[in-house]
């Protein structure tokens, strides 16, 4: 069917004008009100696939705590760590535990820095994994 041409602009103006524009809106984060940025997600993003793992920036050494050096315990400490947008680390627990040294590979980690992850161009939270190494010399 054919409309006639006065009907047809009516349309083009009242219909698909303000569409074009929400569709638009949309794409620039703004529909919601927003300042042109879609949000980050709200939780953490994992590591893997397209998300990069961040680069370390500021590297903390771990103490080895005396109780351990005295007992001679060495091992491996895993710790899952939740990086900020800013680079900051936010959460961390054991994953992989060495009692002993469990708390010195925490009190270290969670004053490492790393580059903000980008995702679509916001910086985003992760969720990664970190191992923190103790051995005797």
């Amino acid at each position: 069917r054919e409309r006639p041409r006065a009907a047809h602009r009516v349309h083009q103006r009242l219909v698909r004008a303000p569409l074009r524009e929400v569709e638009h809106r949309r794409r620039q984060g703004l529909a919601q009100g927003g300042l042109g940025r879609v949000p980050p997600p709200p939780a953490p993003v994992r590591v893997g696939g397209n998300i990069k793992p961040p680069v370390r920036t500021k590297n903390v050494p771990p103490t080895y705590p005396p109780i351990a050096q005295s007992a001679r315990v060495q091992g491996v400490v895993i710790i899952e760590a939740t990086i900020g947008p800013n680079g900051k680390v936010q959460d961390a627990r054991v994953l992989r535990s060495v009692p002993l040294l469990d708390a010195a590979a925490l009190d270290a980690v969670r004053q490492w820095e790393y580059t903000p992850t980008l995702l679509n161009g916001v910086p985003v939270p992760v969720i990664m994994t970190v191992t923190v190494q103790f051995a005797l010399s």
